[in-house]
């Protein structure tokens, strides 16, 4: 098979990734044989290729958002033919506490797919077969990709920030995940607020709905119930604890985060204000969003390549010059 193969991670304007022929993969146990039709292209996947997150394995095919047919389903429960669903968190050990108490996000030994397991910018994976989702057949290979995890991290998030129906809801940054929540909460009837540094993300938020767009780190006019944040920056945390009411919830969308600026107790945090952070997704958390974006017919503009174009579809994420999810189709 063909893949977009890591063996040495780098800045990605330095083309990293190369298209290499490599043997078929072979399930292990509690495995299927998946043929890729589509993957996202995630923020992660550039941390990973860059070097952000230290390497985990020799080398590494990435990608985790991945929307495939299952090839051989190896007696498990899954139907040859089937099309399914793979994202970040590939498998967990199904016995610690977090698992047993149904928080399995935030288990210590998860499998991540495309960083400690190989991913699927490629035309064959392997996948754990009880963390498959079975996709709505309402939603295409292309649509679906992206959901798998900007979405259901995005509705995570919202989740996290216990954002209620007909609320005031600030989204601090405007990448895929925000682009595909934003969907759920005007659904919801929720009254949603835009803060982001790029002009195409702005005029973006406008189109879809938002009730007011400001820059990066601007304030919302009128305080908020919770908000959300995308951007891995300190100072724009301070934007959002600035914005919300007393009781307000902020969730932290962001595998990692440069610093949180010294702020002022009294003024951002007190009245029982929270900080939560936002660590992966459950399976339940899939299977509750795809249902949503069924249900509302969520349909994501996105933007297609082919593998040999991995390395340029990772570069817009780079330097943000994107205004809808990308998606590698084998």
């Amino acid at each position: 098979m063909r893949a977009a193969v890591l063996r040495s991670p780098a800045p990605v304007d330095t083309n990293p990734l190369h298209i290499e022929e490599l043997p078929m993969p072979v399930p292990v146990d509690n495995e299927v044989l998946l043929k890729v039709l589509a993957c996202g292209v995630c923020h992660t996947d550039l941390h990973i290729v860059e070097g952000e997150l230290p390497p985990r394995l020799p080398w590494v095919i990435p990608g985790h958002q991945i929307v495939a047919e299952v090839i051989d389903p190896r007696g498990s429960s899954q139907q040859k033919g089937a099309r399914v669903g793979v994202s970040w968190i590939g498998g967990t050990d199904g016995t610690c506490a977090f698992c047993l108490g149904g928080r399995e996000n935030l288990c210590d030994h998860p499998t991540y797919t495309g960083y400690t397991h190989q991913g699927g910018y490629a035309e064959y994976t392997t996948a754990r077969a009880d963390f498959l989702s079975l996709l709505p057949e309402g939603l295409s290979n292309n649509d679906a990709a992206p959901l798998l995890c900007a979405g259901i991290i995005g509705f995570r998030s919202i989740r996290v920030a216990e954002a209620k129906r007909g609320q005031r809801v600030g989204l601090f940054g405007f990448g895929s995940s925000a682009q595909l929540v934003i969907e759920v909460l005007r659904s919801w009837d929720c009254k949603v607020y835009v803060s982001t540094r790029e002009p195409q993300h702005q005029q973006l938020a406008r189109q879809l709905g938002a009730e007011w767009v400001g820059g990066g780190t601007d304030v919302p006019p009128v305080a908020l119930d919770c908000a959300v944040t995308f951007a891995p920056v300190g100072e724009v945390v301070i934007a959002a604890l600035r914005s919300l009411v007393k009781g307000g919830i902020l969730a932290i969308n962001a595998i990692h985060l440069d610093r949180i600026p010294e702020f002022d107790y009294d003024s951002l945090l007190w009245g029982e204000r929270q900080i939560r952070s936002v660590a992966n997704m459950t399976r339940q958390d899939a299977r509750d969003f795809l249902k949503i974006a069924a249900d509302i017919r969520l349909k994501p503009t996105v933007v297609t390549y082919p593998l040999e174009r991995a390395n340029e579809a990772l570069q817009i994420i780079r330097h943000d010059q994107f205004t809808s999810p990308s998606v590698i189709v084998p």
